[in-house]
């Protein structure tokens, strides 16, 4: 009978982030597959665990991941974990579900910290809909590209980026997509937390003044409205009036025309609240 690959959340800083389950998992698993084997080692350290450990990142996925499946379908099951985070969210532990799905490894996830979700709590940004875009490459035509994919998005856009790369990225995020707000998070629950909310044009100028140190997770907000969509919304109201008109409350007519014109419900329900 094979065993189970457990996909625990580890602290993005603070090690008092780690949850009780999290612990118990690691303390009842066979082994512990780790980006980096020395700073999984502190935390086992600090949960007073001890636990045989392998190495799992980006360079050796494709030989350690069959081995960790190897493992799992003789019977021992496996934590996988990142340096901070949820494994597999833009991190080599993708492949290594993808694996186990593909042999009928069981996988479950133990929840806990997210840079991501974390970072675009702390925006002030839009939260009601957003899109991961995770670390952009290192190739300035690749990273224009897709820079420039997202130059209509919408929602809320949430990048990952090393200190070293900041202040480039922030230069073509403000080529491709003007002077929007943005949100700067670094060292998230840990001492030196910072959260700046800028606009990409004084964020470049900020970091051209001051050296980005740590990682960082920026919050991007998305295109403006345009034209048509303002015509949507109008359209959007038109249909609220309707439902209102056959008696049903101003909630249930929003929904009911939110999901009808594929308007997003709580910019429609505001703009209900100022029509009713």
């Amino acid at each position: 009978m094979s065993g189970t690959l457990y996909l625990v959340a580890t602290p993005i800083g603070n090690l008092g982030d780690i949850t009780r389950r999290a612990a118990d998992v690691l303390a009842g698993t066979d082994f512990v597959a780790a980006e980096d084997t020395r700073v999984t080692l502190k935390l086992l350290n600090h949960l007073g665990l001890k636990k045989p450990l392998v190495s799992y990142y980006a360079h050796n996925q494709t030989e350690s991941g069959a081995r960790i499946v190897e493992r799992i379908l003789s019977g021992e099951s496996c934590a996988l974990v990142t340096d901070a985070g949820m494994p597999a969210i833009s991190d080599p532990g993708e492949e290594l579900v993808r694996l186990c799905a593909d042999s009928g490894v069981t996988v479950t996830a133990i929840p806990g910290a997210c840079a991501a979700v974390t970072a675009l709590a702390l925006s002030a940004l839009p939260t009601g809909r957003f899109t991961f875009e995770g670390f952009l490459s290192t190739a300035k035509k690749s990273r224009f590209e897709h820079l420039r994919s997202l130059k209509d998005e919408k929602r809320t856009m949430i990048f990952y980026e090393a200190p070293h790369k900041l202040l480039p990225t922030l230069r073509d995020m403000l080529e491709t997509f003007g002077d929007r707000r943005i949100s700067i998070s670094r060292e998230m629950t840990k001492i030196h937390e910072e959260t700046l909310r800028l606009t990409l044009q004084s964020a470049v100028a900020h970091f051209e003044a001051t050296p980005p140190r740590g990682e960082f997770v920026l919050v991007i907000e998305g295109a403006p409205a345009s034209d048509s969509a303002r015509a949507t919304l109008e359209d959007a109201l038109d249909a609220v009036r309707g439902y209102r008109r056959d008696g049903l409350s101003l909630k249930d007519a929003v929904k009911k025309s939110a999901a009808e014109i594929g308007f997003p419900k709580n910019t429609l329900y505001e703009a209900a609240l100022r029509d009713d």
